[in-house]
């Protein structure tokens, strides 16, 4: 039988590549010097570097050092600690330290605020109780009170890898070094954590990925960071073209965080041996020692969810009635409804992706893969930015077509956004599955007679079911949670909990953002139950 031509056996992975990388490509298009805003653009551009631009890089650059320092020292010391002491609750701290991973980080700037302000319970109950006045602890909104806001919520990143990294590779070389007559301390400081660093540094990585695309938090604290800038270029400025050019800044510093954490893996799969490592018995702490390790663990815990959530369930405890139950109902809805099909879109175009790939593993395929999987490395913020810019050429060129009325202010325009934002992580998860099934399998059903999706319905699929949940649920956990696409391209009064949260908190009515605050973060935490029972039974 004649193969399909090799032009269009490709075009559909193309399309569809396409479809979820053209905010990005937009953003590269908007430096051409085409168009008519494009001279404005430039001058718009001139007009920030020589007023606010310097500012907003000087403080995005000391949030993301800041950040990336106090992610590196929790997060190194916790899986130092439960990975090589045996003290009261290690055993629940291996998965209690991951549970700040359910907190979105604007939530956690909410709560604090809420809490620690001046009008706060805190500092209200410390001036009647000891009679004094006026501000008794920093302002909350403000560089520091960001950088404890992201470190108390994306240090289980750089925990979870240097856990794992840890517990697969030092324990061989601690062995060696305590038989040599290296003590504890030295064990741990020339063997221990430099085996840990290329983990470490890939968990840095996605915090600084993760700081950087942040927009609830900046917002609500009043920080001059790029992202923000990039909000101001296009609603203050009303120019789409000088908000592109700015985000393909903070899309460069994202791509080079990427590369940085692609090449720390690679580092940590080539430190990794072919033998399985025995599995290296704890040492047991006494005395203070014992404790010290014990607050080490349980300090971020409690700072990154035990004091928001509780901070949280004071305002439902003292007075249901003045919840907004109603509207609670709509609002949940509106997310459970778009996040419901994004998840299934995203599984479905990641099953169709890595079926592509397993089929025919070449250059053509591996590299539509890879541009389609760039678009998790890419902030929301960039994402909407680059999904408004070509629609709005289109809509400027066909009128007649109404594209704009199609994607801006409407569930398929937050799908779309959804989609380029997640799909990576859909992707990611059906991949890891597929590893699992052996190519035999495929051999085996191709000489009985099945090929093509009949292979994949009755072979593949059995298999795959159980990380299509997996990718689906992480999918629809993170879709619940964006915040910038959703604030800009939502419908009318079709508001999602995320973005009620945020405008409620930003409109001080923090008491009745707690409602859908406390929702999200109960979303959040399946998939890191989730996690944490994976790694148990590992």
């Amino acid at each position: 039988m004649r193969r399909t031509p090799f032009a269009l056996r490709n075009v559909p992975l193309i399309l569809c590549a396409g479809f979820l990388a053209l905010p990005v490509l937009a953003l590269l298009a908007s430096w051409l010097p085409v168009g008519p805003g494009s001279a404005q653009a430039g001058a718009i551009l001139r007009e920030m570097a020589a007023t606010v631009l310097p500012g907003y890089l000087w403080t995005t650059l000391w949030l993301g050092l800041l950040v990336a320092l106090g992610t590196a020292l929790v997060g190194s010391a916790t899986a130092v600690a439960v990975s090589m002491f045996d003290f009261p609750g290690r055993r629940s701290f291996e998965w209690l330290l991951l549970l700040p991973l359910a907190m979105p980080a604007y939530v956690t700037a909410y709560v604090y605020t809420d809490f620690l302000q001046f009008s706060g319970p805190l500092q209200t109950g410390l001036r009647d109780a000891l009679g004094l006045q006026g501000r008794l602890l920093p302002e909350v909104r403000s560089l520091g009170g960001a950088v404890w806001v992201f470190v108390s919520t994306l240090y289980p990143y750089v925990y979870l890898l240097a856990r794992t990294a840890l517990g697969a590779h030092a324990t061989q070389p601690m062995e060696a070094a305590r038989l040599l007559g290296a003590a504890l301390p030295r064990r741990i400081r020339t063997v221990a954590l430099p085996l840990a660093r290329p983990a470490v540094a890939a968990g840095v990585a996605l915090v600084l990925m993760e700081t950087l695309a942040d927009f609830g938090v900046a917002s609500y604290f009043g920080m001059q960071t790029v992202s923000t800038g990039i909000y101001k270029a296009w609603l203050s400025m009303d120019n789409r073209l000088a908000a592109a050019q700015l985000a393909t800044l903070l899309l460069a510093v994202v791509l080079a965080l990427l590369h940085v954490e692609r090449r720390a893996q690679e580092r940590m799969r080539f430190a990794s041996g072919s033998h399985r490592a025995a599995q290296a018995q704890p040492l047991a702490l006494h005395g203070a020692q014992r404790w010290a390790a014990w607050a080490v663990c349980a300090l971020p815990v409690v700072m990154g969810f035990v004091a928001p959530v509780a901070c949280m369930l004071r305002p439902l405890a003292a007075d249901w009635s003045v919840l907004p139950w109603e509207r609670f109902m709509h609002w949940a809805w509106n997310s459970l409804r778009l996040s419901g099909i994004t998840a299934l879109l995203a599984v479905a175009i990641a099953l169709a992706l890595a079926l592509a790939l397993r089929r025919r593993p070449d250059a053509v395929t591996r590299g539509v893969l890879q541009l389609a999987s760039m678009g998790y490395a890419v902030p929301g913020t960039v994402i909407v930015v680059g999904l408004l810019l070509p629609v709005g050429w289109l809509q400027a060129a066909l009128p007649q077509w109404g594209l704009g009325a199609l994607v801006t202010t409407t569930a398929l325009g937050i799908v779309w956004a959804y989609l380029v934002r997640f799909s990576a992580v859909a992707l990611q998860s059906i991949q890891s599955g597929y590893a699992r099934i052996p190519l035999s399998l495929d051999d085996s059903a191709r000489l009985l007679g099945s090929s093509g999706y009949g292979l994949m319905a009755r072979v593949h699929w059995p298999l795959l079911k159980r990380s299509s949940a997996a990718a689906a649920l992480l999918v629809f956990v993170d879709a619940m949670k964006e915040l910038p696409a959703t604030m800009v391209l939502r419908p009318f009064d079709s508001d999602t909990l995320a973005v009620v949260a945020y405008q409620l908190a930003r409109d001080e009515r923090l008491g009745e953002a707690a409602l859908p605050s406390l929702a999200l973060v109960a979303v959040g935490l399946a998939p890191v139950l989730l996690l944490s029972r994976a790694l148990r039974g590992r």
